[in-house]
């Protein structure tokens, strides 16, 4: 093989003119080294008289900046763009690129066929490059027949059958293994690829997968349990060694309900744990447990639907079915609110929503030194003399937002004192407000009422729901009269001869349960008894049940 000659002066393009011939290139970004053949006969040349497994029938395909993508969306557009099926080896990330191997030239050529076909989302053509490689690791180090059957029987020991669980925790440190002399490291592609072959062949419907303390600073490898064992809906990771949220996107396919990660750097990295609760759920939408804390139900957005109820001013059923679609969301957006956990309102805001809050306050005026708690997310573009402190109070992003929300005093609104007012409605948008009352429930202004105004702008979601895109919120001090008829609308209180078994805090949890849910005292109580009087838990199957239909209308109060 004759040496490779670099031409610095020639512009990069992936197939120049000169013939026969390869050329190194340079990118300044990162400064890849990237080696490009010019046709197909080159190409054919590598693979002719080799056989399998030697390094001129293995090709690697490389990605530049190929980091930024899914990998699912990435793999199965080069699969559809490419004229002949192919099956990656040891997938994986090296900086910004995203590389794969392949075995075969005429795969190799028709991969390179597909260079500059794809585009992104922002209509950027994605470059694909291809290179006569050695033998991959996995390939190369993979466990000889013997070693597998071990694997499979030490496996099969920490199999529950009846859970559908599978605990590989310390796998290393196996005796089964370590008896046979065989090092299982987790991090090396070929140990993980064994480990999920094993478990797509003998476990395909696994639910739960136990990775502790494995060491484990990598999930390249273990991205492809998305595709090969998609039903694991339990995974734990804690007491490894992963430093950044950025190694779970990797397993973003998996519809988790419960992540532990406790015990890796990453957890750290966050000032606090609503924003690491956030990031989380980022990652992991419909998660209902992290680290072992029961998280609040989210509010599941499905951006499919496209349009709201179309604007009929002769029309009652529009206006009413747009109606019951404001206060249902609302009902179910301050059942959230108000349980003490605001995470589940990440699905209720847009990607890019944006939120702000002011309050009547005034310094020289210790009559509203009672809003101080807001004083500090508080916007008034009035008042400030810098530009730059305007825009600060802004909460731009859905996790700045609820992170936000989460540091306000913890609440209980009075939904009986909503008044709302649509006032701008197209098939694509609507904006309406929200006035009513909310006392705190916690700290030294336990007790107190505020009134609110709260502004939303909306886009129609799925499953006949709203996604907020602004969130505008006014508090200030009720006014005497406010705060007399607040929460006045309640059914009678429960007491001793009438709930006898009930303890202070179960009845106070009734009351605040059928405040949120709209749902008589005996129908609010049994749905917290159900549900080990979890308020959480009861809230979302109370939202479940509610969205389904299946709650009978003598369960609600009677509004007149």
């Amino acid at each position: 093989m004759k040496d490779v000659q670099e031409d610095p002066q020639v512009r990069h393009t992936p197939y120049s003119t000169r013939r026969k011939k390869r050329r190194v290139k340079w990118q300044n970004e990162g400064h890849i080294h990237i080696t490009v053949w010019r046709d197909k006969k080159t190409l054919k040349k590598m693979g002719e008289n080799t056989k399998d497994g030697n390094p001129g029938s293995w090709f690697k395909i490389t990605i530049p900046y190929g980091r930024q993508y899914d990998k699912a969306w990435l793999m199965n557009s080069i699969q559809s763009h490419c004229s002949v099926p192919f099956t990656p080896v040891d997938f994986h990330y090296v900086r910004n690129q995203a590389r794969f191997f392949v075995q075969d030239v005429g795969t190799a050529s028709a991969l390179k066929d597909v260079n500059y076909k794809i585009c992104d989302e922002e209509n950027q053509k994605i470059s694909i490059f291809v290179n006569p490689s050695t033998v991959p690791y996995s390939v190369r180090y993979k466990l000889e027949p013997e070693e597998m059957e071990q694997l499979k029987l030490t496996m099969n020991k920490r199999y529950d059958v009846s859970q559908q669980a599978l605990d590989l925790q310390c796998l290393r440190f196996d005796p089964d293994l370590v008896g046979h002399d065989i090092d299982m490291i987790l991090n090396r592609r070929n140990c993980m690829a064994a480990t999920l072959q094993i478990i797509e062949e003998n476990y395909p419907k696994l639910l739960s997968l136990n990775l502790s303390n494995n060491k484990l600073y990598g999930l390249d490898g273990l991205s492809d349990i998305v595709q090969l064992v998609p039903t694991v809906k339990i995974l734990n990771l804690s007491k490894n060694e992963l430093n950044l949220v950025w190694e779970l996107n990797k397993m973003k396919g998996l519809d988790l309900e419960e992540l532990w990660l406790e015990g890796n750097p990453l957890c750290d990295t966050f000032p606090d744990q609503s924003t690491y609760i956030s990031a989380i759920m980022d990652c992991f939408p419909k998660l209902l447990r992290l680290d072992g804390q029961e998280l609040s139900p989210p509010i599941i957005i499905d951006t499919d639907t496209p349009c709201l109820i179309k604007p009929c001013k002769e029309s009652y059923k529009g206006s009413d079915a747009l109606k019951s679609l404001v206060l249902q969301f609302l009902q179910q957006y301050y059942l959230i609110y108000d349980s003490g956990d605001r995470q589940g309102l990440l699905g209720a805001y847009h990607d890019e929503a944006c939120f702000s809050l002011a309050i009547p306050f005034n310094a020289e005026d210790p009559a509203l030194s009672s809003l101080y708690k807001y004083f500090k997310k508080s916007r008034n573009m009035k008042k400030p003399k810098e530009p730059s402190l305007c825009v600060q109070p802004l909460k731009h992003t859905k996790h700045n937002i609820v992170g936000s929300l989460c540091v306000l005093p913890k609440t209980q609104h009075d939904l009986s004192s909503f008044l709302v007012d649509m006032w701008f409605q197209t098939e694509k948008m609507l904006c309406f407000s929200v006035n009513g009352v909310f006392k705190e429930v916690e700290g030294k202004s336990q007790g107190s009422v505020r009134a609110f105004t709260r502004t939303f702008i909306v886009i129609p979601a799925g499953n006949s729901s709203l996604c907020i895109v602004n969130d505008e919120l006014f508090v200030r001090d009720a006014t005497p009269t406010e705060t007399q008829s607040a929460f006045s609308n309640q059914e009678p209180t429960l007491t001793s001869s009438s709930m006898p078994t009930l303890s202070q805090e179960q009845q106070e949890m009734v009351h605040a349960f059928s405040t949120q849910s709209g749902m008589k005292l005996e129908w609010s109580e049994k749905c917290l008894q159900d549900n080990e009087w979890n308020y959480t838990r009861a809230g979302q199957v109370f939202t479940m049940l509610k969205n389904k239909g299946k709650i009978p209308e003598e369960a609600f109060k009677q509004i007149t």
